[in-house]
């Protein structure tokens, strides 16, 4: 694929689901990925498949609610290839719950990952892109972030929140610059594991194994966006499983 081989792509969240999933397919396409996530032995297994397979991959520890973190991660980039050609924002948590179980401290770390993680991403990679005169923001939301229902209303909140801050930069990042928004539906990762309400976790799960799409799909989407020549900016892909209402 001309659009995306010798590219180098960081991906947050890389170590399982939608992060895995980019990582491998952008890979066998030929990127050079640069890989963060907060479990080391899972990075270090996946970028020894990519190796293994051919490709070229790279990666660091990274908890994206920390500012050091992300911006060790694009610095990893520029030092192993001296460039950066995107950025993918995928690293989120969905610990769902009404919000009459006051589950704040659940409700912080969705707001430090799923925002604040975001918006240090944008800090660390919006100077390199500027100084390099190119590069692309690839970042992750969720159809919850254009409609909300019971239980989901912080995690919907934080993915309005992503819409919203990547529309406002792609206004303002002018023509070199390309902002992606990727907003999968149901899809079947290990989002229960941050659950700890038993009967949502009991219903989404149910409802995941029951409808959900595969993480390469979403995958495919990025793909797709980062594909398109310098001047095809691809603004929203919204995917979700035909069943999915």
């Amino acid at each position: 694929m001309p659009g995306i081989t010798d590219k180098v792509v960081a991906i947050t969240g890389a170590s399982s689901g939608i992060g895995e999933a980019t990582a491998l397919l952008l890979a066998e396409r030929g990127a050079k990925v640069v890989l963060g996530a907060r479990g080391s032995d899972r990075l270090g297994a996946l970028a020894g498949r990519i190796d293994d397979a051919g490709g070229e991959a790279v990666h660091l520890r990274t908890d994206v609610s920390r500012r050091e973190d992300v911006s060790a991660l694009v610095a990893l980039a520029r030092e192993r290839y001296g460039v950066l050609d995107v950025l993918v924002n995928n690293a989120g948590v969905m610990p769902v719950s009404p919000l009459d179980d006051l589950r704040v401290e659940e409700w912080e770390a969705m707001i430090d990952v799923n925002i604040k993680g975001v918006l240090y991403g944008i800090a660390a990679a919006l100077p390199v892109f500027r100084t390099q005169g190119g590069g692309q923001f690839v970042n992750i939301a969720s159809t919850a972030g254009h409609r909300t229902v019971p239980a989901q209303a912080v995690y919907s909140g934080t993915k309005f929140a992503v819409r919203a801050i990547s529309e406002g930069l792609r206004q303002e990042a002018g023509d070199s610059v390309r902002v992606t928004i990727i907003s999968p539906g149901m899809t079947h990762t290990n989002f229960g594991d941050s659950m700890t309400n038993p009967e949502v976790r009991a219903r989404l799960v149910t409802l995941r194994d029951r409808v959900a799409m595969p993480a390469a799909a979403v995958a495919r989407a990025i793909a797709f966006a980062i594909e398109q020549p310098a001047d095809i900016d691809v603004n929203e892909v919204i995917v979700r499983p035909t069943a999915q209402a």
